[in-house]
């Protein structure tokens, strides 16, 4: 008897990686090369985070050098 698939039940594609624009079955790559796959997945997620972090170093840093303008701007006010 053949296995039935009810309608409700979507059909799983193969997972597969894009790489220089080729697309490759995970499931036909070496071991080492899904962990490289990982590997550059785990570091793009990295380098997303960092690029996040720098965005918020940069609106402080931006928010700093503004107040430290309007101090400097109340000193040059008063002594002339």
């Amino acid at each position: 008897m053949a296995e039935q698939r009810t309608t409700d039940q979507p059909e799983e594609q193969p997972r597969t990686v894009t790489i220089d624009g080729r697309e490759y079955p995970l499931d036909q790559l070496s071991e080492s090369a899904r962990t490289q796959v990982n590997n550059l997945r785990v570091t793009d997620q990295e380098i997303q985070r960092l690029q996040q972090q720098l965005a918020i170093a940069q609106t402080a840093r931006l928010a700093y050098a503004n107040e430290l303008k309007a101090e400097l701007d109340k000193l040059n006010t008063t002594s002339t």
